[in-house]
């Protein structure tokens, strides 16, 4: 009969947890008197079983009455660790699945998937966490905490640093702040445990943890606050008037109007505003002939809203411009595809005894690229109409000074969601009205309080890639009446 004895209980680790050892045979750990009880039953051992008798129990580091383990606190610990990590996990998917799911881009693709991806870490990191902070029978189990821990501190630090660049109200503020203080906390308290020390070769694994964090919070911020050299926009866009046929009852002819937009770019986008206007111009002719008359005379029509503020000639001023016909062209809402085009023919008709020497048309087109956002294309196209008081959100009185005009506004989440959690909501507005007025705007502008937005408009416009692109064509009145043969 051996003199060694038969169950030997080591002394407490730094979680207070005391492994026990039966006959040379590793048996368990024990966190308490009643757990080393349970597993002496388990082996047979009587259960009114004498702790303190040397000749059959050896206690290192203490007897039978050190058990330094504090429950509560080491399972609120564990309580808040994986709380931590499982909301962490959920703002990841939250931010990352839209990418992935939708983006038009491969690197706005590939940004969603490391989100998804560090969002599947740290649901496993959480699992992980009852073993850390239990048995800690997975040698890997701590380092994975701390890999996770660490994705949520440069996850959090990269969504508060943009949040503070505009430092806009979104509900996701509540969930990444209080998330960046917990991670903080989280990482000092798994750096003082030495996590990485169950692992081979610890000092290289803490190394390459640091570097492989700094590399993915670098990558996201590179992805997120750059905008890369993107394929550049080309739109065809042109206006052209055609041969002039009389009217076969009245002294009017028809003239026909053709306007013709491509998409030659490599980008499909939003057309957000467009507007047509033909005008017919009236003017007198004089014989000024030195360059002080034609400034002189260039600033009077301007000054009196006549012409194009840009245009001067010699020998004809005061510009004399009158709407003749407006319209939209392709509508608000509309996509265009790369390489697909739109014409729309129109018949115009006019008198011909009209008092215009030449009849112009303009055509704008206002436009978003599809790669930067998505616009809630369903909402946007629905029409409003500022006189009808029913639609009192967009209603506008005649008493302060509102001329009629259509009202579209719609939702618009930008194609990189980082940027959509850490600012409020962005809306396109477009404003069209037959006398010329093209409004094109996007800012978190909601016809709610008309003050405050201006400042945003410029920023959203580029960061959204929305631009513009006018064409026209002039004809002249005796041209037309020659063709219908007048």
């Amino acid at each position: 009969m051996s003199i060694r004895p038969w169950v030997i209980v080591e002394q407490p680790d730094d979680r207070g947890l005391r492994r026990v050892t039966i006959d040379g045979e590793a048996a368990g750990s024990a966190w308490s008197a009643g757990e080393l009880r349970r597993i002496l039953g388990r082996r047979g051992c009587p259960v009114n079983m004498d702790l303190d008798d040397p000749a059959s129990m050896c206690w290192r580091g203490g007897d039978s009455r050190t058990w330094p383990d504090r429950a509560w606190r080491r399972r609120a610990t564990a309580v808040l660790m994986m709380a931590g990590l499982l909301a962490s996990m959920m703002l990841n998917a939250v931010i990352g699945w839209p990418d992935a799911s939708g983006a038009l881009t491969f690197a706005q693709r590939m940004t969603g998937g490391l989100f998804v991806l560090s969002g599947l870490v740290q649901g496993a990191a959480a699992v992980m966490v009852l073993d850390y902070w239990g048995r800690r029978q997975l040698r890997l189990s701590g380092a994975v905490v701390l890999l996770a821990v660490l994705i949520a501190l440069a996850t959090d630090t990269l969504l508060l640093a943009m949040w503070t660049e505009e430092t806009d109200y979104t509900p996701y503020l509540l969930a990444f702040v209080p998330l960046w203080c917990w991670s903080l906390w989280a990482f000092v308290l798994l750096v003082r445990e030495k996590t990485w020390q169950g692992v081979p070769q610890p000092k290289s694994f803490a190394a390459g943890l640091v570097v492989t964090a700094l590399l993915t919070g670098s990558s996201l911020m590179y992805s997120t606050m750059y905008q890369p050299a993107t394929a550049p926009m080309h739109f065809t866009l042109s206006a052209k008037f055609g041969a002039a046929r009389p009217d076969r009852r009245e002294p009017f002819i028809h003239v026909p109007l053709t306007l013709y937009m491509k998409n030659t770019g490599g980008i499909p986008v939003y057309i957000v505003n467009d507007i047509y206007t033909v005008r017919g111009r009236d003017f007198h002719y004089s014989r000024h002939s030195e360059l002080r008359d034609l400034l002189e005379k260039w600033g009077e029509s301007a000054g009196r809203g006549g012409g194009v503020a840009g245009e001067a000639e010699l020998y004809v001023d005061d510009f004399s411009p009158t709407a003749i016909s407006s319209g939209h062209f392709y509508g608000p809402g509309e996509r265009l595809e790369v390489g697909q085009e739109y014409a729309l023919e129109r018949v115009l008709q006019l008198p011909v005894d009209a008092a215009y020497e030449i009849v112009s048309v303009r055509v704008q087109v206002s436009y978003m690229r599809k790669d930067r956002g998505k616009l809630d294309v369903k909402n946007f196209g629905a029409v409003h109409y500022s006189w009808n008081k029913s639609d009192e959100k967009y209603y506008c009185p005649p008493e302060r000074g509102c001329e009629k005009q259509l009202i579209y506004h719609g939702r618009v989440w930008h194609n990189n969601n980082l940027i959509n959690v850490t600012r409020k909501p962005r809306y396109v507005t477009a404003i069209w009205s037959p006398t010329g007025r093209l409004i094109s705007s996007i800012s978190s502008f909601r016809f709610q309080d008309e003050r405050g937005f201006y400042s945003e408009e410029k920023r959203e416009l580029d960061r959204y890639g929305a631009a513009s692109v006018r064409a026209g064509a002039e004809v002249s009145v005796a041209e037309l009446l020659g063709s219908a043969g007048r």
